[in-house]
């Protein structure tokens, strides 16, 4: 559910930036993209993908997977870390940079961003899901862990918009737009979902809330997009 969401508000996206540029086609890279789960989505779409990950064993099953979806052509793996995108891509060199559960694993995310951005060229996007801070803190005191969700707050791993804002500013990017995702999957109990149509209207009920402010703050991720600042 989260994954169609994320993919979802992704295409809308990338909908925006091809109208904005007249360009069809967008190079993205795909930080930490593992698998190739969205690459080998959007590749199928008539894009082309650079997916950077540190594992070679992901990067061969990202191999398998695009050759099984008929876009080998169109995606490529790259070994290597967040903070190496724009040595590994060069600066200014693509389009849309996809950072997806990243920035939580990294033990420099400024540094790591700011790599990101740098391999922007000047009308590009930058899409990031992060997990949220509240949501950690929601689900523990439900849970009965008080504890838990009192250290949930401080927990570098987890974000909340103002971070990212601030994170943003100082990789030179500005806001484009904020959604949550997942406000209501993990509170949803899985027997009420278990047809096709009932995950479909969770699914639309999910990118109705997804820009509500309130909704948005305790969703289990934020997903926020960006774009170099003039």
């Amino acid at each position: 559910m989260p994954q169609a969401q994320l993919a979802r508000v992704l295409e809308s996206q990338l909908a925006s930036w091809q109208q904005r540029t007249g360009r069809r086609e967008a190079a993205i890279v795909d930080v930490g993209g593992g698998t190739g789960g969205m690459a080998t989505h959007l590749a199928a779409s008539g894009h082309t993908l650079t997916v950077i990950d540190p594992s070679p064993d992901a990067l061969a099953s990202l191999s398998r997977r695009a050759t099984e979806a008929e876009v080998a052509d169109r995606v490529t793996g790259r070994q290597g870390d967040a903070g190496d995108v724009s040595s590994l891509m060069g600066e200014s060199s693509v389009d849309v940079v996809l950072c997806h559960r990243v920035l939580d694993v990294v033990d420099q995310p400024s540094e790591a961003l700011t790599s990101m951005a740098a391999a922007l060229r000047p009308d590009g996007l930058i899409s990031l899901l992060v997990p949220g801070r509240r949501a950690a803190a929601l689900g523990h005191a439900i849970n009965g862990q008080i504890e838990a969700a009192d250290q949930a707050m401080d927990d570098p791993r987890r974000f909340d918009l103002d971070q990212i804002v601030a994170l943003f500013d100082a990789a030179g990017l500005e806001l484009v737009a904020e959604h949550g995702i997942a406000a209501l999957a993990d509170l949803v109990p899985e027997s009420a979902v278990e047809s096709s149509a009932a995950r479909q209207r969770l699914l639309e009920l999910e990118v109705r809330l997804s820009t509500d402010p309130v909704f948005r703050a305790l969703a289990a991720h934020l997903h926020v997009t960006g774009r170099p600042r003039p």
